[in-house]
């Protein structure tokens, strides 16, 4: 027999897996509704300013930097969603549903499983976020005209699915070491309510603020107040924050607090501190990536040493 077919090259093998994943990702029905949804929703902020100018008689007002403004639309929610719909399960399935057995007696070790799920679910989330970035594109260039620094759109791809995979990250791990996808997505969803609940307030009424940077999600909220503009430091926000930075690159953003209100005198606004968007951005994309290598790590190893059969 030709060993060719019994032992196929690892390039062979590798694309097998991920194409197993990416057929298990497409036929995914909390995948598919996420991506719904995510279109119904933007197709409802691009009709609705139409519908409502046609209700008043006035016309749209022609807004040039919309798309690079607001990209897909996707927010932290959504990313948070794109996360968990696609990968809740795609470690901890194949425990909870008995495939783990006949896919590791194949010709793959369980690292070339678990890579081929990683790009797996980054080739599922380029895909997904493409289209809801071309689509975002027509729908704003059509409703508010011609549109400004669109070449800066692909930037916004990246950055989105490169802050999606925190969570991503976050889930497989979760998954891989519970071997439960109930677990996964409760316990991711625990984690996302508790930061996103607690950011606000503690961006608003301390000075230890900062921390938030070095927490997934939001992070804490500053101003550039030259443009009247605000950035947020967290994980969530990478794409915005490249795009801030390619358009003003010699920003300063500018950090405060709401002080403690005496009776007959407005709210003071104390200013904590400046520092460059750069920064800022720099920040945030090695806190991002330091997050994905471990919360990935932890997920690898748990997958790599998990009994099959318990």
């Amino acid at each position: 027999m030709n060993m060719a077919v019994m032992n196929p090259k690892w390039r062979t093998r590798f694309w097998g897996v991920v194409k197993y994943e990416l057929l298990w990702n497409i036929r995914k029905k909390k995948f598919i509704g996420i991506l719904l949804i995510a279109f119904a929703l933007s197709t409802l902020s691009l009709s609705l300013p139409v519908i409502l100018s046609n209700i008043v008689g006035r016309e749209i007002s022609q807004n040039p930097d919309y798309v690079i403004n607001t990209g897909a639309g996707i927010g932290g929610l959504g990313m948070f969603l794109f996360a968990v719909a696609t990968v809740m399960n795609s470690i901890s399935g194949e425990f909870e549903s008995g495939t783990i057995v006949p896919l590791l007696a194949k010709p793959v070790s369980r690292t070339m499983v678990f890579v081929g799920k990683i790009l797996a679910a980054f080739i599922t989330l380029l895909s997904a976020y493409a289209l809801l970035f071309i689509y975002m594109t027509i729908g704003g260039s059509l409703v508010y005209g011609p549109q400004n620094n669109l070449h800066l759109v692909p930037l916004l791809l990246l950055g989105s699915i490169f802050s999606t995979f925190v969570w991503v990250a976050i889930v497989l791990a979760i998954g891989s070491i519970s071997k439960s996808s109930l677990i996964a997505a409760l316990g991711a969803i625990g984690i996302f309510i508790a930061l996103h609940i607690s950011a606000p307030i503690v961006t608003v009424f301390s000075d230890q603020a900062w921390v938030l940077t070095y927490v997934p999600g939001t992070g804490t909220t500053g101003y550039v107040k030259d443009l009247g503009i605000t950035v947020s430091t967290g994980t969530d926000n990478i794409a915005e924050n490249i795009i801030k930075y390619v358009l003003y690159p010699s920003s300063e953003v500018t950090f405060f607090k709401l002080g403690v209100t005496q009776p007959g005198h407005p709210q003071p606004i104390i200013e904590l501190y400046t520092e460059p968007l750069s920064l800022v951005l720099i920040r945030s994309i090695a806190v991002t990536a330091a997050y994905i290598l471990i919360f990935l790590f932890l997920a690898w190893y748990a997958f790599k040493h998990a009994e099959i059969l318990e």
